[in-house]
């Protein structure tokens, strides 16, 4: 059970240390993605490749994991170019929403 947690712990501290490179070092623009990209990246894969209902879900599980990066960005951004970029990615979601509900 202790090798599991060292295990464990050894994979989370790896990957906080990938999630914090980030270029330039000064101004971070680009950035190892945090898990709501990740999973918003695969699950918009997945669903390329999905059809029905499954295909729905896929997408609503890659819109809700890009509206909760978005907000982390919007809130939590490490300088004004990712807040900038969090708050243009809600712009766009809100227009798109509102798009498909006028359909």
């Amino acid at each position: 059970m202790l090798r599991i947690k060292e295990r464990l712990l050894r994979a989370w501290l790896a990957y906080k240390r990938l999630t914090g490179l980030s270029f330039p070092r000064r101004f971070p623009i680009v950035q190892f993605p945090n898990l709501p990209l990740i999973v918003a990246v695969l699950a918009g894969a997945a669903g390329k490749f999905l059809d029905g209902s499954a295909h729905s879900y896929a997408a609503s599980v890659s819109y809700l994991a890009m509206t909760m990066w978005a907000y982390e960005e919007l809130v939590h951004g490490v300088n004004w170019f990712r807040r900038l970029l969090g708050l243009a990615y809600v712009i766009f979601l809100i227009v798109r929403v509102a798009d498909a509900l006028r359909a």
